[in-house]
């Protein structure tokens, strides 16, 4: 199976986050992709490539420009206008009701306002090097889906940092470009074909939702821990299945804390038939291990063996797959998760 990687991913390196009120260290390091990528150079299964750069276009196609010019001038703004400061924040947030009645505001010259005009939490600070690392996993998700839509039966884009909590207009969640949703519309405008976006993920993904809700021609599928206890909190619900020409091509499945391998086999069985009879000719796989058992930031109590047992179920569907990385914060087990979830897939 072909891997690909970028190191530029190294230049994001944030040292802290703000978490339930209180400043702690940052949860999405460098070394989870590099944990990663090591257990898949040391497994002959797998083939680690570099991706080919693609330019902002795709990237505007699916978010709005303005979130690209602040991700990439709003650091350099912060430390000329405000004070050097190795990671930046907002100091306040874009609500609708701050302008109840009045239109929203498009552009914002204070780099503070900016900021929260685009972000929409505490855990995704700005680094000198995000834009680049940002832009890099962009490449390599559109890279691995290329290879996918040029034959290989799967393939897998190690991209960090993740994406699927980064909606049409607004960043966070340690996202900061939507990957999956980049590719997905990517290959649905390549193709002309139907694409799922199947996000396994701890989390939901708020901003993968949010940028297809409305669509038909891509279906979103997630399981994930219940909103009524875990973060995105305000999305996430059953209840949520689209809008317009999107309707029903939404499908969440939220999780009880605890649920086990067969538990989430059988939730992930139904999913798979949801993504069958959809039709899709591609799918895309928002890959989260962050439902380990040991995972740090979550509560579910998913096995190494539940992961193979997971990517087999996803390969049975025979779709080409393109899986890419989400969340996965057990440092020591990130690589061997992410390796036998694709041992899984490879078959």
């Amino acid at each position: 199976m072909r891997v690909v990687h970028s190191p530029t991913h190294l230049r994001h390196d944030p040292g802290f986050e703000v978490e339930h009120g209180l400043l702690v260290g940052h949860h999405e390091l460098p070394i989870r992709a590099e944990r990663v990528v090591q257990a898949l150079a040391a497994d002959d299964r797998f083939v680690v490539e570099a991706p080919t750069a693609w330019g902002t276009a795709p990237i505007d196609a699916v978010h709005e420009p303005g979130l690209g010019r602040v991700l990439a001038g709003a650091w350099d703004a912060f430390q000329d206008e405000v004070r050097p400061q190795r990671e930046v924040f907002p100091d306040v947030f874009w609500h609708h009701g701050l302008r109840a009645g009045m239109d929203a505001p498009v552009e914002i010259p204070s780099v503070l306002g900016g900021l929260g005009r685009w972000c929409f939490e505490m855990a995704t600070p700005l680094v000198a090097g995000t834009y680049a690392a940002a832009r890099a996993a962009v490449d390599v998700a559109l890279s691995a889906t290329r290879a996918v839509l040029d034959g290989d039966r799967a393939a897998f884009a190690i991209c960090r940092p993740p994406g699927h909590h980064a909606a049409r207009s607004v960043y966070g969640g340690f996202c900061y470009f939507n990957n999956a949703a980049i590719a997905a519309h990517q290959a649905a405008s390549v193709t002309g074909a139907k694409v799922t976006v199947l996000d396994v993920d701890y989390h939901h993904g708020n901003g993968t939702q949010q940028i297809f809700y409305d669509r038909a021609d891509v279906q979103y599928v997630s399981l994930h821990g219940d909103p009524a206890r875990a973060y995105p909190y305000l999305v996430g619900f059953a209840d949520e299945t689209g809008a317009g020409a999107g309707r029903g091509t939404t499908l969440n499945l939220p999780l009880a804390a605890g649920t086990d391998d067969d538990a989430y086999l059988r939730r992930l069985g139904g999913a798979l038939e949801a993504i069958d009879a959809f039709g899709a000719g591609l799918l895309v796989v928002s890959l989260g291990v962050d439902t380990f058992a040991t995972d740090p930031i979550s509560d579910l109590a998913i096995t190494q063996d539940g992961f193979e047992r997971c990517g087999r179920a996803v390969a049975d569907l025979g779709l080409p797959t393109v899986a890419m990385l989400e969340g996965g914060y057990d440092l020591a087990a990130v690589g061997e998760n992410v390796r036998r979830w694709l041992v899984g897939l490879n078959g």
